[in-house]
């Protein structure tokens, strides 16, 4: 019998993107407020940061790449990004990522005659065996094994139909447009591919994920092997974290009709850039080239802070107004003095905060921010939906607050917290008439 359940989910898709993205449709656009439009300059170079040495993009031997500003989803490098590819087991981002978001990871998983024996990469689950989902992760992300991605599919979803539709609409909903899935492992299929940049903006937005993080950047993990007296030892297959000072993530794929592929991360005095390499026989170096280009290429330039007040003027009278939160954007130095900024004044009807800011360069959006009359300091959680714990401004439905065109890559992990908890709430919903592990067909 067919899963009824999934009919629904368009509907409760739309409805949690509205509330998620948070755009206001009671006010005007920014075309229409023009004369509302108040020039400033942009703001500083970040102290103690040295001027970005010019430098042409790395050669690579990959059929496509993408490099990504992880904080703010900057597109720093592109090689034939947008192609359409298989992409081997970079697919297990997804499957980790959405595992991750809808399910309790203390959950025990019973493998299932389905997960045993699939072709490929292996962890060797036993029919019956019962494992968290937390060490599968590990194993699928450590050793890739296509048997965890199933079993953590058929736990997770209550088919793996069902968790491969989860996966293809979450694909919807952060905009990767040049996705579709097939599986949860990334055995090759032609309906099953990716492209570079897809694969790079969705480990971007991962990679805001703790536990993802936690797990990708892990050398080593030890699982219970029932029946012997020892552990499993699962030693990650991602020969860059040993390669690499700054590497921190995030995954190797390999079929003969991929190549190599690697998704890489790495973090260096508080910036984190992820890469994404497909079919690319030199795959570690020119990861390596990729990140090393990013870090000396781009220098982070802060737009905006909550201590430094955004002088605009309405009604003839100077306002001082409050962004609640910073905003740093990677730029080459020759782009520095391409940027510009201009305060927009909102309709007050549609609540929230009375102006944002709009920062754009060569005249492209890049970003947008609310901005308010008093310090956050002094701003109640319910005034500016505050964040107590990290002091940060949470997005309302009549702020939208975000990077602009660059929607994937959360500005901070406690936005990234908010849309995880509507996730996990949202198939916890989907999901809670169907005993965990059981199928739905």
């Amino acid at each position: 019998m067919p899963d009824m359940r999934l009919g629904f989910r368009p509907f409760i898709i739309g409805v949690l993107v509205l509330g998620l993205i948070g755009v206001s449709t009671a006010g005007r656009t920014f075309a229409e407020q023009d004369d509302a439009v108040t020039k400033h300059p942009p703001a500083h170079v970040e102290p103690n940061t040295a001027p970005a040495r010019p430098a042409p993009p790395p050669d690579v031997s990959a059929k496509a790449a993408a490099l990504i500003d992880v904080d703010s989803g900057r597109i720093l490098y592109e090689k034939n990004a947008h192609e359409k590819l298989p992409i081997a087991s970079l697919t297990k981002i997804m499957t980790a990522i959405v595992a991750i978001e809808a399910a309790d990871l203390d959950e025990v998983v019973t493998v299932s005659p389905r997960a045993v024996g699939i072709e490929g990469s292996s962890i060797y689950l036993r029919q019956g065996e019962r494992m968290t989902l937390r060490d599968l992760l590990y194993g699928l992300m450590l050793r890739s094994g296509n048997d965890a991605a199933l079993a953590v599919a058929e736990h997770v979803g209550g088919s793996v139909e069902s968790f491969v539709a989860m996966m293809n609409e979450k694909a919807a909903w952060l905009g990767l447009m040049e996705t579709h899935w097939t599986n949860p492992h990334g055995l090759d299929d032609p309906d099953h591919y990716s492209s570079a940049y897809d694969l790079v903006r969705l480990s971007a937005y991962a990679l805001h994920n703790p536990t993802f993080r936690r797990i990708v950047s892990t050398q080593k993990w030890t699982a219970p092997l029932p029946g012997a007296a020892w552990d499993r030892l699962w030693l990650n297959k991602n020969r860059l974290l040993s390669l690499y000072p700054y590497a921190d993530g995030i995954k190797t794929g390999y079929t003969k009709q991929t190549g190599r592929a690697l998704a890489a991360s790495a973090t260096r005095d508080g910036r984190r850039l992820a890469a994404v390499v497909l079919n690319d026989g030199d795959d570690w170096n020119d990861s390596i080239r990729l990140l090393d280009y990013g870090f000396d290429v781009f220098q982070p330039v802060e737009f905006a802070s909550p201590d430094q007040p955004i002088i605009a003027w309405r009604d003839d009278r100077p306002v001082r107004l409050y962004p609640c939160r910073r905003f740093i954007y990677p730029l080459r130095s020759e782009e520095i003095d391409r940027i510009e900024s201009a305060v927009v004044w909102q309709d007050q009807k549609s609540g929230g905060a009375p102006a944002f800011v709009v920062f754009m360069l060569d005249g492209r959006p890049i970003a947008r921010l609310p901005l308010y009359e008093r310090p956050p300091e002094e701003m109640r959680p319910s005034s500016a939906a505050m964040d107590r714990p990290s002091g940060r401004c949470m997005p309302s439905s009549a702020d939208g607050d975000h990077a602009a065109g660059q929607s994937v890559a959360q500005p901070d992990d406690a936005r990234y917290a908010h849309a995880q908890n509507v996730f996990r709430l949202f198939w916890s919903l989907l999901l809670a008439p169907t005993e965990k592990g059981a199928a739905t067909e």
